[in-house]
């Protein structure tokens, strides 16, 4: 199973967007990230329908955060995303009609599901803000522009 990254992606471009003042194009986000612009519209669309973050159209427009970094947990992300996979690992499905497989399947069932509530906990107790204390820690000695933190 591929891995999803959309979630480490997303919460990239919004630290960036946090650190850069005035708007930033698809074309700079998407650049940063080393994706598609059309892929950083699909995702920017949900979370300006959540209210997380504006777009401008034309000259001198783009995107801007439309939240309080505070306010706003990885989860809520998260769950604005669609709430896409937690684990890629997952139950073998070949004889159903098994004993044994039926069994493992039980087990291994709720670990998952224990695992992803653990995790999903975790997220709801993160703030972009937080982060992006992290990141100012981590580059206290200048500016945090896209060229700069990138070239690191």
């Amino acid at each position: 199973m591929k891995r999803d990254s959309r979630l480490s992606g997303v919460l990239h471009i919004l630290l960036h967007m946090a650190q850069h003042q005035g708007p930033l194009t698809s074309e700079m986000l998407a650049k940063a990230m080393d994706t598609n612009p059309v892929v950083v519209r699909r995702i920017m669309g949900r979370l300006r329908d959540k209210g997380y973050v504006r777009s401008e159209k034309g000259h001198g427009g783009g995107w801007t955060l439309g939240c309080d970094l505070t306010a706003v947990t990885l989860r809520d992300i998260y769950t604005a995303l669609g709430c896409p996979s937690l684990l890629a690992i997952g139950n073998r499905t070949e004889a159903p009609g098994c004993l044994v497989e039926q069994a493992v399947n039980a087990a291994l069932n709720q670990a998952f599901r224990d695992a992803e509530a653990l995790l999903l906990a975790r997220l709801g107790e993160v703030t972009l803000a937080t982060l992006s204390a992290d990141l100012h820690h981590h580059a206290a000695d200048g500016p945090l522009t896209l060229d700069r933190v990138h070239a690191s």
